[in-house]
């Protein structure tokens, strides 16, 4: 698992540096293999020289004209009795000579013992030279870390009777081989040391090579932006795969090219529709309360009336404020600008809430705040949207069956306007409560959706927050929170 957070690069080169590690080690081991096996062939070999020159040496003693002795098995102790001795200095052997039962007849050992166990051959190894075709036997045992061979085989007269049996005890000697193999596996080192510095660079230099190409595709996918034009890859003299790889990326690159056209043709197009419906709702905001406000000059006109010039003016203002309204909203759109463009002027928040009400003459809207005034910078005609939103979906939430309530309060605390808007109506269902700022979303058969999220979009802009208190069948309460600057 660690290996694979590795980069491409770093795998590659630990790879290469383990190949030449383990080509050493399996090199080193078959060195080895191979020296023991030389050593039991050299050894096997040896001994089977020496045997032959021995045997040959002690024929010759007993066909020579100095012996006196008739070539008997009961002879050999009078035969050998010097020359043993001297066949076994000659040779750097020690020589044993056993009659044909097993039994010790002579050897070359000056202080060998009477009770020793090399007195008798085994019965085991006399039926194996009995048995075999070439009448021989070799025996190997270990004895305080040292390995010893010990041959036994027939002499033979002139006429090739066996006449007694030949034991060679060999000891494997094995100093000079090993001299050799710690030569040839310090020698191995070295080699490999510095073919292992030699690997190091070239792997280095290798993977460095391989991912050049894979690094600069990286970089490239890394810097691939959808609203920008992004650059093909040029890689020049690298390898098929390599080349199928850019082939498919600039493939790619083409492909997100007419993506994002279509896409930004798409988002203009989203664009407009979205602006249309928005310039459409806001709108239909002034125009209701225009409506209400004429009506309601219409049905309380009265040229006889004292303070009608006052009533007039008054609703003049009301008409003028919301055409205005209607203007920058307008403006705003064909400018292609936010609806309407941010104003930020000095104003007190009190009052324009207020004047925000007036075009509303329901007398169940009910106006509180802990201050005659409050200072805070804001777009005036924004501010009257916000509040004109909140109040007008506050209406829509009471049912026909419920004498209305509706409260606007704005207070002070610290350096924040906290504005609410509470009804009495029949509240947000659980299943709305995330959905109720969302764009086109309503729950009225009437509308865009539209209200509520622009509420949200005005507020944010100027770093405040929005949201509600809902009790099912008894109101919702809208709290807008605003810094004051």
């Amino acid at each position: 698992m660690k290996l694979r957070r590795l980069s491409l690069r770093t795998r590659i080169f630990i790879v290469m540096i383990l190949l030449v590690l383990l080509s050493s080690v399996l090199i080193a081991l078959v060195g080895i293999n191979q020296y023991k096996e030389e050593r039991e062939v050299y050894h096997i070999s040896r001994l089977e020289q020496k045997e032959e020159n021995i045997k040959t040496h002690i024929s010759r003693v007993l066909n020579g004209k100095q012996n006196t002795w008739e070539v008997t098995t009961e002879n050999i102790p009078y035969i050998f009795n010097e020359e043993l001795t001297n066949i076994a200095d000659i040779h750097k052997l020690q020589i044993n000579l056993y009659d044909l039962e097993g039994s010790l007849l002579i050897t070359s050992k000056a202080n060998l013992k009477h009770d020793i166990k090399d007195k008798c051959i085994d019965a085991e190894i006399l039926n194996a030279i009995f048995n075999t075709a070439t009448h021989s036997f070799v025996d190997k045992h270990v004895e305080n870390g040292q390995t010893f061979q010990s041959s036994y085989s027939y002499i033979t007269d002139s006429k090739f009777k066996p006449i007694a049996i030949i034991n060679l005890p060999y000891l494997e000697n094995d100093d000079v081989l090993k001299t050799e193999l710690n030569k040839f596996l310090t020698r191995l080192g070295y080699a490999y040391l510095f073919i292992l510095i030699m690997a190091i660079g070239i792997a280095f230099l290798l993977s460095k090579y391989i991912t050049k190409s894979l690094k600069t595709i990286s970089d490239k996918i890394n810097t691939i932006r959808l609203e920008k034009r992004n650059e093909r890859i040029v890689v020049e003299e690298t390898s098929s795969e390599i080349s199928t790889l850019v082939t498919s990326y600039n493939s790619m690159i083409d492909e997100l090219e007419e993506s994002a056209v279509k896409l930004a043709t798409s988002e203009r197009e989203q664009a407009w529709r979205e602006m249309a419906k928005q310039v459409a709702h806001e709108i239909k905001n002034p125009l209701t309360p225009m409506r209400l406000t004429v009506q309601n000059f219409q049905r309380k006109f009265d040229p006889e009336d004292p303070s009608i010039h006052l009533k007039v003016d008054e609703y003049t203002k009301t008409l003028i404020q919301q055409i205005d309204t209607m203007s920058s909203i307008a403006s705003a759109f064909s400018n292609f600008a936010k609806m309407p463009a941010q104003q930020n002027e000095t104003l007190n928040v009190v009052n324009i809430v207020k004047l925000a009400l007036d075009i509303f003459n329901e007398d169940y809207i009910f106006f509180t705040s802990n201050k005659v005034e409050i200072i805070a910078k804001f777009d005036r005609t924004q501010l009257i949207r916000v509040v004109t939103n909140l109040v007008k979906n506050a209406i829509q939430a009471i049912s026909e069956d419920r004498r209305p309530r509706i409260i606007v309060n704005v207070s002070a605390e610290g350096d924040y306007v906290i504005i609410t808007v509470s009804d009495n109506g029949l509240g947000i269902s659980e299943d709305n409560k995330e959905k109720i700022f969302e764009p086109k979303f309503t729950t009225k058969t009437s509308g865009m959706g539209l209200g509520l999220a622009m509420v949200k979009n005005i507020v944010e802009t100027y770093n405040g927050t929005i949201s509600f208190e809902t009790e099912k069948d008894k109101g919702t309460t809208f709290i807008v929170t605003i810094p004051k600057i």
